[in-house]
């Protein structure tokens, strides 16, 4: 086993380790002429847990009983076509500020620049826009919830 293979292995398992940590699940880096990327499979058994706390969370009956439906269709989401994805790492806002109203609605038409929700990422807020026109069918994200770069938040049909 050469340096750079034992380097490698160990670079490896601390990418791992970091993943556990911060429950991410991909995580990538580059060094001179060495790319490693590390990433866990998530599959619907994972997303599961995801939905316990959001009656906790949720305000009215009502949202609660839709969030572990709209968190279901997440783990296929990613691949429907009206799929709307994450554009960086963050924290989703659906409302401008606490107590505002929400950008959107399930059931609700925008059009396209219409802004979906918010990212903050490094203290900064990120407004979203919507990249088509059309209906919003599901809402798979809740107010506050850590996203990941590609991971679905709406879905616009």
């Amino acid at each position: 086993m050469t340096k750079e293979t034992k380097f490698d292995q160990e670079m490896i398992r601390q990418l791992a380790n970091v993943l556990d940590e911060t429950n991410l699940t991909e995580i990538e880096v580059e060094q001179k002429d060495l790319r490693v990327r590390v990433a866990r499979q998530l599959t619907v058994g994972a997303v599961a847990p995801v939905a316990a706390p959001a009656p906790v969370a949720a305000p009215a009956p009502a949202p609660a009983a839709a969030a572990p439906v709209e968190i279901a269709v997440s783990a296929d989401a990613a691949n429907h076509p009206g799929a709307v994805t994450s554009p960086m790492v963050g924290t989703a806002y659906l409302a401008p500020e606490p107590g505002a109203s929400v950008f959107i609605e399930v059931g609700k038409s925008i059009k396209k620049g219409d802004t979906i929700l918010i990212i903050e990422a490094m203290k900064t807020m990120n407004q979203i826009p919507s990249p088509k026109s059309g209906t919003v069918t599901a809402i798979l994200v809740e107010d506050g919830q850590p996203v990941e770069f590609g991971e679905p938040l709406i879905i616009i049909e």
